[in-house]
């Protein structure tokens, strides 16, 4: 765009917007499931990849491409890849770089869907998954195996906020020769960017903060031009799971304004926090903001933000939480999160529901957890609300 790299914010905007010939000002979506040729010889040099133009939506879409390109400008990638949603994201990474026989070192601390998706699904295919404390670096070195090809980690976790020093764990991942995956969902590239500190790939559900009003599924995989551009690009034009044009405008959109609501939510996140840490009603805060969060010095040395998740144990266990999350009038009862509204729900009976006990055990998901994704109301609102549930 200009001689000189544009920062943050100007890449939000401008990144990939490529103008068709009628010169629009905002990105035009290309609801279209194919394109035509001007001649069989060059239908044959687009389907071989000898002219990289656009032929067939599930391959590539010019609504998708300004969503992928700005998206790899903001994480720092060479290249990027939209799916149809954020599991899509994760599955296409695994099925593009694993095969029968690999071995992968997990964090407990995930999504529960991923844990469901790696012991259900890929070990049924010769993939072989072991799972350790997120922040135990010990742990993760002595996971590893000669076959082990893949370190993935989402941090800050789902729920609980819990943080890995992410150089570190590169380091133990690269001197075993595997590839270190991270999660971005929780904190975006607005306040996190993994690959800066030696991540090979990053992966996101759109749904969540890029969107930012719960609108549309989607998800992308960062990194670079031959594991992402080439490899797992492949998985999506092989696989179908393509984003839409539809969805991908929608995100491009969010993208133009995620620096400003992110912050808006940490704000707001880190009042609420504060507030919930003296509630008597309360057990446990985990909000990585908060002085008491184990590992608060390292999120203020790879973070510029402490995000916009809070999770908080409630006395009295399932019970207690259910009674409260049923009394809320304005708080949206839904697994979602990322959203303009603020969104609770309880991880040990729906995004955690289908783990075992003992997974759930293994994982700090307490039947007395609620998660809570603060959203852009006034946060005076937010706390009256959760008043209403502790009463």
């Amino acid at each position: 765009m200009t001689d000189k790299q544009p920062n943050f914010d100007t890449l939000a905007v401008r990144a990939g917007n490529d103008q068709s010939s009628f010169q629009e000002h905002s990105e035009a979506i290309f609801l279209t499931s194919s394109f035509t040729f001007k001649s069989a010889e060059e239908a044959a040099a687009r389907f071989s990849g000898e002219d990289h133009a656009h032929f067939y939506s599930r391959v590539s879409n010019p609504t998708v491409t300004v969503f992928e390109e700005r998206l790899a400008a903001l994480e720092g990638g060479d290249a990027c890849v939209a799916t149809a949603s954020g599991m899509a994201a994760i599955f296409s990474v695994m099925l593009g770089l694993l095969k029968s026989g690999d071995h992968v070192v997990s964090s407990r601390s995930i999504f529960g869907t991923s844990t469901i998706l790696f012991t259900n699904y890929l070990e049924k295919f010769g993939v072989e998954f072991d799972f350790v404390d997120l922040s135990d670096l010990d742990a993760w070195q002595q996971a590893v195996k000669p076959s082990t090809k893949l370190f993935f980690a989402e941090t800050p976790s789902n729920p609980i906020t819990e943080i890995v020093d992410i150089k570190a764990l590169a380091d133990i991942a690269h001197a075993g020769d595997a590839l270190l995956v991270i999660d971005n969902v929780f904190c975006t590239p607005v306040l996190q960017r993994p690959l800066e500190f030696g991540a090979d790939i990053v992966v996101h559900s759109a749904t969540k903060y890029i969107d930012g009003q719960g609108r549309c599924l989607g998800g992308a995989v960062v990194g670079d031009k031959k594991l992402v551009g080439e490899t797992i690009h492949g998985v999506i034009r092989s696989g179908g799971a393509a984003l839409s044009p539809f969805n991908a405008w929608v995100f491009s959109k969010g993208l133009e304004t995620l620096s400003l609501r992110m912050k808006a939510h940490c704000d707001s996140a880190l009042a609420l926090a504060l507030w919930l840490d003296k509630q008597d009603q309360i057990e446990k805060v985990y909000y990585p903001g908060l002085a008491s969060h184990p590992q608060h010095t390292l999120a203020k040395s790879q973070q510029s933000g402490f995000g916009g998740m809070v999770s908080f144990i409630v006395k009295g266990g399932k019970d207690a939480a259910w009674k409260i999350v049923n009394n809320l009038q304005m708080l949206s009862i839904t697994a979602n999160l990322g959203d303009t509204k603020s969104t609770i729900t309880h991880p040990a009976t729906t995004t955690h529901g289908r783990l075992s006990q003992q997974q759930r055990d293994d994982a700090l998901i307490a039947d007395g957890l609620l998660r809570l994704s603060v959203g852009l109301e006034d946060i005076a609102d937010i706390q009256a609300d959760l008043e209403r549930g502790f009463s």
